[in-house]
């Protein structure tokens, strides 16, 4: 990816300004243009450079959503959507200055039906905040990106995390959703069932379109019965190819792993300092089962006996929760815990996804690309569906370095794709992956931005995200 890639977005300077007076008299103080609320508003953990909003609504409702598209629609400015901010390639960013919608303050859990599994929540409605208001009930909602990010966002990054090898991503696990399109409408794109032959699949549709093509304002979501039993551990092992291996035999022999994380030496090392764990400092798996309490047992069991088969061990498990939540939050700390490795430093955070048939080769290969070209850059992947990460520790103000940088990447991306793989499994392509969208998709790009058209003619929804420049 280079910054050349980037689909520029032109200033509509007279427009902003109209839109800046009309917001300021509907909205009052809940509308801000404060230099410091704006830039907290465009996030990026590239090497792209912020781009702010030219002013931040902090909205309470679907109408108020409304009144504010169809103002920028009348003026031809642009709207960027956001949660909390936790998303990585520069969703939030406005190349072309506009109107970030802050749902946060759209937080209210609107009905949980416990007999069907589901429930239905504003999108500032954090991961956490649903699952902390569900407790008491039995159920829980299972998608884990590590951030405690808002389900407004999730949906729309079409989220996944540590547990997607056994309950899905957010695509699998919304069952409908209310969104303002580009033209001020409000769309709900579903009911309550559990299947749908009715129509076009809207809720798929805008479930991963990162705000370009509306703004999410309510979501039907699928819930699980909390687990029985849970256990967990740390299973280390020689190479990160016996690791790679032993969590394909696990997969194909069908036990019901809830999570098995991948963690290679350098980030082992990292967590093992910043969360004080007591393992060795080599490739590791992080496993989770849940069910009752003799199936958690023996699917620990025989997971323990395929790793030793593949040279790895001892497995060490627990059902003692405290321990247990131990070891996630040291996975979930594992950005944290990089930035350790080089005191300064910048993470550029980047994420592949392959069949897991070709995970350890890929694996590998970055790790000797990492080596040949002398990057620190610890690597972790939810090895059960083939996706992991890499953390590329970088002083952002030596070009030199970020050319580097730029070009693993490069390198990492087109790798995936030449395996038959993605070049994001859950970050989504925002700025810093539009790049590589064409490599991977082909003509299929052309009838995604057939859609943008259709659905948003004066390209106002979240510009420049996504969709390469024409031509590229």
């Amino acid at each position: 990816m280079a910054l050349s890639d980037l689909n520029p977005v032109e200033r509509n300077e007279e427009g902003i300004a109209a839109v800046l007076g009309i917001l300021k008299q509907t909205l009052g103080e809940r509308f801000q243009t404060g230099q410091a609320v704006r830039s907290q508003h465009a996030h990026t953990t590239t090497y792209i450079p912020t781009q702010a909003p030219d002013g931040v609504a902090f909205v309470e409702s679907t109408a108020e959503v409304q009144e504010i598209v169809r103002a920028c629609a009348a003026h031809q400015v642009p709207v960027i959507a956001f949660g909390v901010g936790s998303s990585l390639e520069g969703h939030t960013n406005a190349p072309g200055g506009g109107i970030s919608i802050d749902t946060s303050r759209m937080n209210r859990i609107l009905a949980v039906n416990p007999e069907d599994l589901d429930c239905t929540v504003e999108p500032g409605v954090t991961r956490e905040d649903l699952n902390r208001h569900l407790r008491d009930t039995g159920l829980f909602f299972p998608i884990d990106p590590g951030a405690n990010a808002s389900l407004g966002g999730m949906a729309a990054t079409r989220a996944s995390g540590t547990n997607a090898v056994r309950y899905g991503t957010m695509r699998e696990n919304v069952l409908s959703l209310t969104a303002v399109m580009a033209d001020g409408e409000a769309v709900t794109t579903g009911k309550r069932a559990k299947k749908s032959s009715a129509g076009y699949d809207l809720t798929r549709l805008l479930i991963g379109s990162e705000g370009t093509l509306g703004v999410i304002t309510a979501l039907t979501l699928r819930l699980q019965g909390i687990p029985q039993a849970i256990s967990g551990g740390v299973c280390p092992f020689p190479s990160l190819e016996a690791a790679c291996k032993t969590v394909i035999a696990t997969i194909q022999m069908g036990i019901p792993v809830a999570r098995i994380e991948l963690v290679n030496a350098l980030q082992m090392r990292a967590m093992k300092n910043y969360s004080k764990l007591d393992y060795p400092e080599g490739p590791c798996l992080f496993v989770e089962f849940h069910g009752s309490d003799a199936g958690v047992a023996e699917q620990a069991e025989t997971f323990g006996m395929i790793a030793e088969e593949n040279g790895g061990g001892p497995f060490l498990w627990t059902s003692v929760a405290e321990e247990r939540t131990k070891l996630w939050k040291a996975r979930h700390d594992a950005y944290w815990s990089s930035l350790t490795l080089r005191p300064g430093a910048k993470g550029l955070s980047t994420d592949v996804c392959v069949p897991i048939s070709r995970l350890a080769e890929c694996v590998t290969e970055t790790e000797a690309d990492i080596a040949e070209m002398g990057l620190i850059a610890p690597i972790v992947g939810h090895a059960g569906d083939g996706n992991f990460h890499v953390l590329v520790l970088m002083d952002v103000d030596n070009p030199q370095e970020i050319a580097l940088a730029e070009k693993f990447v490069a390198r990492l991306n087109m790798r995936a794709i030449a395996m038959e793989g993605t070049c994001t499994g859950e970050h989504g392509i925002g700025q810093g992956k539009i790049g590589f969208l064409r490599h991977e998709l082909g003509h299929g790009v052309d009838i995604m931005r057939t859609i943008k058209q259709a659905l948003d003619p004066l390209n106002i929804m979240n510009p420049g995200k996504i969709l390469p420049r024409v031509g590229h």
